[in-house]
């Protein structure tokens, strides 16, 4: 479960009100990304942070027990000075816009809904966009929950407006990212926060090899879903990968046929066998994942490129592969080139400038 979420499910145990800040919009350089939440609750507990701590957290704090008091939403724009961003380990400040909000637990209204739907989706697995409107003064407390099926629970209260929520949600959900969007309404453009609630990103590695066993642990800590393929059962153990979520003892090939890949997906291939590599490249390849990476050197690199090229895959296709695997680290052992495995495909998923090559 994301952490908000499990924030949500304590504070929902002990709180029977809580104020909710979600970080919903940041222009410059910020600690965070959008999406983060604080949680005041009435007794004073906090959970979570819109920053890294500070003046902009210490404000959140101050606001939240005010909509506590009053039960009102609050829409705050604050700058990262300079000062602030130099004692959070930053160059220079941005702007960070926070929602507050008043959720009560033991009401039925649509913020509670809508949270217990994000919820029970994310329990079966599935992914869910919650969109929330940020117009109005105080901001309206409408809820619209997307659900990965394309069906919908609860309004914006606007046709249009829904019609167009579904549609950048959908959007933002295949990238697994949370944004502030304008969308149309029947009587004008509407701001809104779409929060993508989605499970954990998958981390498929092929090959029950040496490297694979620090690969698992790491991306456990990254909180990951690993599965591990291999068709030696000797291998792929669980005396060997104790962390591992699956350990699949089969062809590698096959598994790539039928796995459910997404842009959130990543695939590394640590079996150092062309036999294991070829089939499930010639999958992932035209598949939609996110990153796409292979162990081995230069020369094993031109030599898998040259079999792809004969069997009619393009350039773009090819320069998927991220081989050499992993940043460059002057990795030697095996937790070593783990790590800069793990550094890389974050990199590519966070869209780091460390992704390029």
């Amino acid at each position: 479960m994301t952490e908000s979420l499990e924030h949500l499910a304590e504070l929902r145990r002990t709180e029977r009100r809580v104020a909710m800040a979600t970080l919903v919009a940041t222009r410059g350089t910020t600690p965070k990304k959008e999406g983060a939440k604080m949680w005041v609750g009435d007794g004073g507990r906090i959970l979570g942070s819109v920053t890294i701590g500070g003046c902009v957290d210490a404000k959140v704090i101050a606001a939240a027990e005010e909509v506590l008091r009053s039960s009102h939403s609050a829409l705050l724009s604050m700058p990262l000075g300079d000062e602030d961003a130099w004692e959070m380990g930053l160059t220079c400040g941005g702007t960070v816009d926070v929602l507050v909000e008043s959720v009560d637990f033991s009401a039925a209204t649509p913020a509670a809904a809508a949270f217990a739907a994000v919820e029970r989706e994310y329990a079966a697995g599935r992914a869910t966009a919650l969109v929330t409107p940020l117009a109005g003064d105080p901001p309206r407390p409408e809820r619209l929950v997307v659900l990965a099926g394309g069906s919908t629970e609860g309004t914006l209260g606007d046709a249009a407006l829904d019609k167009d929520a579904v549609a950048r949600a959908h959007e933002l959900m295949r990238q697994g990212i949370s944004r502030t969007a304008t969308l149309s309404s029947g009587s004008g453009p509407v701001d809104v926060f779409i929060e993508v609630h989605a499970p954990p990103p998958a981390l498929v590695i092929v090959g029950a090899t040496h490297v694979a066993i620090p690969l698992v642990s790491l991306a456990r800590q990254l909180g990951w879903r690993t599965i591990v393929v291999d068709a030696r059962d000797r291998f792929a153990s669980r005396e060997r990968f104790p962390d591992a979520d699956e350990l699949v003892v089969g062809m590698a090939g096959e598994f790539a046929e039928r796995f459910a890949w997404t842009p959130a997906s990543s695939i590394v291939l640590v079996a150092h066998d062309y036999k294991v590599e070829l089939p499930v490249l010639r999958i992932v390849l035209r598949r939609e994942v996110g990153y796409v990476g292979v162990l081995g050197g230069k020369r094993r690199g031109a030599a898998l490129r040259d079999f792809l090229v004969r069997e009619g895959y393009t350039d773009d296709e090819l320069a998927r592969i991220h081989l050499p695997i992993g940043l460059q680290l002057g990795a030697e052992s095996s937790a070593e080139i783990a790590l800069s495995i793990i550094a890389q495909v974050t990199a590519v998923k966070n869209r780091a400038p460390a992704a390029a090559r």
